[in-house]
Order: C-alpha cells, then sequence, then structure tokens
C-alpha cells in the first residue's frame, strides 16, 4: 500500500513497499479517508522538530472509515463508520497517567512523531483510540479536529472564565481552538498574529479582539484593552522565542502563562518577572477525549467557519509539492488536507 514518507528534513516522497495491516483483537481496521498537515509535519521536514526521528510518516490529523473489526471490539463500531482516531499512545504507569492526565504521558509515541503516522492507505487502531458516531459530519470536517482539540486543551489549561482576559499567540489551528474554547468558557479572548485573514477567522471563532502585531504595538495594545494589566491568561501557539518571552511580558500579575508551541533553541528569560508576577506557567501537551468530544460540539453549536479553515485539499500524489509550498510560504496557509479519496 502507498504512504508518505519525510525520509530526511527537505525530502519527503511516496513509498509503496508498506504491507497492509493484520489486525489483532481489540483493534478496528480503517481506511484512511484524509489527513492534515500539521506544524509539527513542517517542522519534522524542515528539521525543525525536536522530538521526530527519520524516516517518518507523518499524519495524526485522521478522518476514516472502519473497514474491519477485531473479535474483542466493541458492536457499535461498525464496518462502514466514519470515525476519527486519537493519535497518542498512554503508558498507564508514569506518573502523567496515573495522575489522570495520560495526554502528557511520559511514554507517549504520537502518531507521526515518534511512530509511522496515518498518511497512508489503512491504519490498524486500538478500538480505544476511536471516536465515532461522526455521521452528520463530512471526512473534511473530522480531519480537522485534533488541532482543535489541541488548542481547546491548552484553553482547558488556562481555565479562562468569566471577568477574564485571554490572550491567545497565534491563528493557526491550534490557536483557533483555543480561542473558540476561552470564547465559549466566559473569558474575553484577544488573538494575535501577523495575517489579517487569520484574525478574521479568529473573529469568527470567538475573539473580542484581534491585533495584527506586524502593524500595531502588541504591548500597547494589549494594555489598552485590559485597562494596564495585562491578559489573566495568555497562550502561546506557535513557538517563537519572541512569543514565548511576550507572554511572560504581557501577562497579568497572578496571571496564568499556557505554553502548547514548541521552540527547538533555549529561550532566555527575564526571570525576575516570574517571581515579581507570581506567575503559573503551564504547559499543554496533545489533548484528552473530552476536548475532542467539545471541538465536535463547539462545531455544532458555534457554527464555526470549518471550510475557510482548508487553504489547500490534495490528492496523496501532491502531498510532497503542498508541503514544500508550505515551508516555501507558511504565513499563506492555515490547513493542508490530503485526500485517500
Amino acid at each position: 500500500m502507498q504512504a508518505f514518507v519525510i525520509n530526511e528534513p527537505g525530502a519527503c516522497g511516496l513509498t509503496d513497499t508498506l504491507e497492509k495491516p493484520r489486525l489483532q483483537p481489540g483493534q478496528v481496521l480503517v481506511k484512511i479517508k484524509k489527513v492534515g498537515f500539521c506544524g509539527s509535519d513542517l517542522n519534522t521536514f524542515r528539521g525543525l522538530n525536536p522530538i521526530v526521528s527519520y524516516p517518518r510518516i507523518p499524519g495524526h490529523e485522521i478522518a476514516a472509515e472502519i473497514v474491519e473489526t477485531g473479535s474483542q471490539v466493541p458492536a457499535e463500531l461498525k464496518v462502514g463508520a466514519k470515525v476519527l482516531v486519537l493519535p497518542y499512545t498512554t503508558c498507564g504507569t508514569c506518573w502523567s497517567c496515573l495522575s489522570g492526565r495520560p495526554n502528557a504521558c511520559k511514554n507517549n509515541q504520537t502518531l507521526g512523531v515518534q511512530q509511522d503516522g496515518g498518511m497512508t492507505e489503512y491504519l490498524a487502531v486500538d478500538h480505544e483510540k476511536i471516536v465515532g458516531n461522526l455521521e452528520d459530519l463530512s471526512f473534511r470536517q473530522i480531519a480537522i479536529v485534533e488541532p482543535l482539540a489541541v488548542g481547546c486543551h491548552a484553553a482547558r489549561r488556562g481555565e479562562g472564565k468569566a471577568g477574564e482576559t485571554m490572550l491567545v499567540f497565534g491563528c493557526g489551528m491550534v490557536g483557533l481552538g483555543a480561542v473558540a474554547k476561552g470564547n465559549d468558557d466566559g473569558a474575553t479572548v484577544i488573538a494575535v498574529d501577523i495575517d489579517d485573514d487569520k484574525l478574521d477567522l479568529a473573529r469568527k471563532f470567538g475573539a473580542t479582539h484581534t491585533i495584527n502585531s506586524r502593524t500595531q504595538d502588541l504591548e500597547e495594545e494589549v494594555l489598552k484593552l485590559t485597562g494596564g494589566h495585562g491578559a489573566t491568561v495568555a497562550i502561546e501557539a506557535i513557538g517563537l522565542d519572541q512569543t514565548f518571552i511576550a507572554a511572560v511580558d504581557l501577562v497579568a500579575f497572578c496571571g496564568r502563562v499556557v505554553y502548547v508551541g514548541y521552540v527547538k533553541d533555549k529561550v532566555a528569560f527575564d526571570t525576575k518577572k516570574f517571581v515579581m508576577k507570581e506567575i503559573q506557567i503551564r504547559g499543554a501537551r496533545n489533548a484528552v477525549r473530552q476536548d475532542f468530544v467539545d471541538v465536535l460540539e463547539l462545531m455544532k453549536k458555534l457554527d464555526l467557519p470549518i471550510e475557510r479553515l482548508v487553504s489547500r485539499d490534495v490528492p496523496l500524489a501532491e502531498a510532497g509539492e503542498a508541503l514544500q509550498s508550505w515551508s516555501d510560504n507558511p504565513a499563506a496557509i492555515t490547513k493542508i488536507l490530503v485526500s485517500f479519496e
């Protein structure tokens, strides 16, 4: 069967040497319909992903159809059902798992990152990693749930609520998920990006205010919108050293900073701000099943402009060209889907 492989930084292509997976009793075999390229895939292609090894089949934003079920799979998971795949593994024995936070499993092996992912024709998946009952959604909608769920989880970690201000750096898919969840939880959301089209999308997702940090003074605007206090919650969903630092600078005293982006190199902070502001700094990794469920509900409740999120939808044969074009002009792309239909 065919698959798309990133062989090393800057080099990718198709392979047809893989065998169709064989099912274990507790697994389902899914036929891949659409897979999204994510920022981590782009960084893998660019050689900037600090947790990937090569060669790697990318893809953890997966929309699929069940084509076979193992003997120990629950009856409600039926052949022909539209599903999404939870792309993370859990060991069940590390402290994260034991404390009820399996999304941060010490031994996690995310599809497309630490293990080969879903950009292949078929995938065998443990039935616990399947979210079904999605017949009222298109495969295109299903394929964009995962990055929105990661943003939703970041907003959950920030615990924004009514009467608070949430500052979200980056209006890609993850940032938009954080915007939607923060707004739904009652916070006043300020979205920051350098692209006006993405800021317009952020408003559709629930941002009350937007700031183009390329054309506006970021600090001045944030202080103006927060009465001089800074944001009570700051979420960094880009992965740049400048925005890592800006999150600490612009969060309010006793505020909360949530980092969901990765920066490959070390970041130099003025650490006195950690102490003087008595801020909380939190990581946000992956998502839990409830985040996926919340995004599915938000899709229905808020009438989110899903179609506007997809910049390109290409067949598998054009996946490499699409990834290269994204690398050449990242600001122009919100989401690329690769279609197996």
